[in-house]
């Protein structure tokens, strides 16, 4: 398997909700690379729970752990230079997130939370961090956490759709200007399919048969990255590559050829979707 060149033993790798789930998942992946791990997240707890387990894991490797709001600028900041003053950055993986709930008529609070975290959250590690991974002259990369939700808009859900199809348009633009600029350093959209995280915890005390392990993501993650790819759209134990490509293709078919907003979810069009989602089974 080619690896990213950016990941190799030395050279840091920031983690914004690095405690638990996907972020966790690639702090033991970037530990076992002998990268030094600067970890952040809002939960001091489970950022203690997780350096124990890391360091116990691998002694003598830099782990630091920094509670942060990525909402707040302030914040991300500080991680910033927590990390630069170790040495070179490899990685920076901006993955913090709160869960959605928010939909189109919720209170305004619980949008400011939703936006303010997964959107905000990535937009200021973005602007802080990119100067300085492009300063350094060598190859970084940068990998922004979306979702699938913010592809193809399922009702309900709308200020988390909202939000992660912000990240999407961020990590577009960086990705084109860095090419532009002609820099070693990277960036990549990674898209989990269903995967067993905190988040599904509260719902369900095991992991269901559908979903995937954090741990198989970051692996499914690392291989994409080798290969260069910036849209690292993932599967799970229930839905393949092909099914994910027809929902997608569906979603911006609407704008195509006209049909009614989130038509996936319309009763005139649900035979219609049916038997597209079949063609080529």
């Amino acid at each position: 398997m080619t690896s990213h060149p950016a990941f190799v033993a030395g050279r840091g790798a920031v983690i914004t909700g690095g405690a638990s789930g996907i972020g966790l998942a690639t702090a033991h992946y970037c530990a076992d690379l002998g990268m030094p791990l600067f970890l952040a997240d809002i939960d001091a707890a489970a950022l203690e729970a997780a350096s124990t387990t890391l360091r116990a894991s691998h002694p003598g490797l830099t782990i630091e752990t920094i509670v942060t709001d990525v909402a707040k600028r302030q914040d991300v900041q500080r991680l910033h230079d927590r990390a630069v003053k170790a040495g070179p950055i490899g990685l920076v993986m901006n993955n913090a997130g709160v869960e959605g709930g928010g939909g189109l008529a919720a209170d305004a609070a619980r949008w400011h939370e939703i936006i303010d975290t997964n959107l905000w959250g990535v937009i200021n590690g973005v602007q802080i961090f990119t100067p300085t991974l492009m300063a350094q002259g060598g190859p970084a990369a940068i990998v922004n956490t979306g979702s699938k939700q913010g592809i193809t808009m399922p009702p309900g859900d709308t200020a988390y759709n909202v939000s992660k199809a912000g990240i999407k348009a961020v990590t577009e633009a960086l990705a084109h200007d860095l090419r532009e600029a002609g820099s070693l350093v990277t960036a990549h959209l990674l898209i989990p399919g269903f995967t067993f995280t905190g988040f599904t915890r509260k719902r369900v005390a095991e992991k269901p048969d559908a979903a995937w392990t954090p741990a198989q993501v970051v692996d499914f993650m690392a291989d994409r990255l080798g290969e260069g790819d910036f849209y690292i759209l993932c599967p799970d134990n229930a839905v393949t590559p092909s099914l994910d490509h027809k929902r997608i293709a569906w979603a911006a078919g609407d704008i195509i050829h006209n049909r009614p907003a989130l038509s996936r979810w319309h009763k005139d069009y649900q035979a219609a979707f049916d038997a597209f989602i079949k063609q080529g089974d």
